[in-house]
């Protein structure tokens, strides 16, 4: 039987990665620093992008791999006039590397626990930006220094460098599914589904059941009955485990707050609403169907 934390396919180095049980301890601690630099809040939500609609990071990662792309270029086949244009965006993209890695290192850190692939694909995933961004910061420095052979060079590494982090990146987000709506491939049933008996749901408790299949949270609260998809859209945590308070479920998991009406995002850091479903009481069994 297959090591189930292993990715599929034949990606040999991604499987490597995602076996390295050493690589365990030193992402853990940096995940437990991360989350506790940053905390549920403002910052946390502007990084993840809750004001966005999706996650910011892949977005931000354009302009620093764009201006490096760029550079290297310029740099090969631009000719000699080129040199200020290419040192130019070389800056530009080490500018843009610290909301960057802020921001990545945010997604990682509420997905790497429980994780074993995500924890170690990502920590050698952010090593290896490391080396990419320290690259092209010596590369800047040789060019200033009229060593222009050498800072060429140097940037042709980084861009290397950068290459083998966009692909463990790549794999992070498609095959993982880091920092995807863990709702999109909800398939909710047609029509009213009866899901549980009416005296078991209690006032102001929550119970995750199975709609078709599909998991979602019923809610008693002295507005009526309520219902959510149950699986967070941030990261997949049980909102049947959160806490109800004044017509919200907060996920139990990162924080992220839904109205219990409509599932629309309150706060981060998800970046995305949760699905509602319709509830009612109908001979002595709840029901639920997917609203709208």
């Amino acid at each position: 039987m297959a090591d189930p934390i292993l990715p599929p396919g034949n990606r040999g180095p991604v499987r490597l990665l995602a076996g390295l049980e050493a690589l365990d301890a030193p992402a853990q601690k940096i995940g437990a620093a991360v989350r506790k630099i940053i905390k549920p809040g403002p910052a946390k939500e502007a990084l993840s992008g809750s004001w966005l609609g999706h996650p910011l990071h892949p977005m931000l990662t354009d302009v620093t791999i764009g201006t490096w792309t760029s550079a290297l270029l310029l740099d090969w086949l631009g000719g000699d006039d080129a040199e200020r244009g290419a040192e130019r965006l070389i800056g530009v993209g080490l500018l843009s590397a610290a909301p960057v890695i802020a921001s990545g290192y945010s997604d990682w850190a509420d997905t790497e626990v429980g994780n074993p692939a995500v924890r170690r694909i990502g920590i050698v995933h952010a090593a290896t930006n490391a080396v990419g961004t320290s690259l092209f910061a010596a590369s800047l420095a040789a060019r200033r220094r009229g060593a222009r052979g050498r800072g060429r060079l140097l940037a042709l590494m980084g861009g290397a460098a950068m290459g083998t982090a966009g692909y463990l990146g790549g794999h992070m987000s498609f095959a993982e599914g880091v920092g995807v709506n863990r709702t999109t491939f909800e398939m909710p049933p047609e029509g009213w589904t009866p899901v549980l008996d009416d005296g078991a749901l209690g006032m102001d408790e929550t119970r995750c059941v199975l709609a078709d299949g599909t998991a979602v949270m019923i809610a008693r609260t002295d507005t009526g009955l309520h219902a959510l998809s149950d699986h967070c859209s941030h990261r997949g945590g049980p909102l049947h485990e959160g806490e109800l308070r004044d017509g919200t479920i907060r996920c139990p998991w990162h924080d992220s707050v839904f109205a219990l009406e409509d599932g629309a995002l309150i706060h981060g850091p998800s970046a995305y609403p949760q699905p509602a479903w319709d509830a009612r009481v109908s001979e002595g069994r709840i029901e639920v169907r997917r609203s709208g």
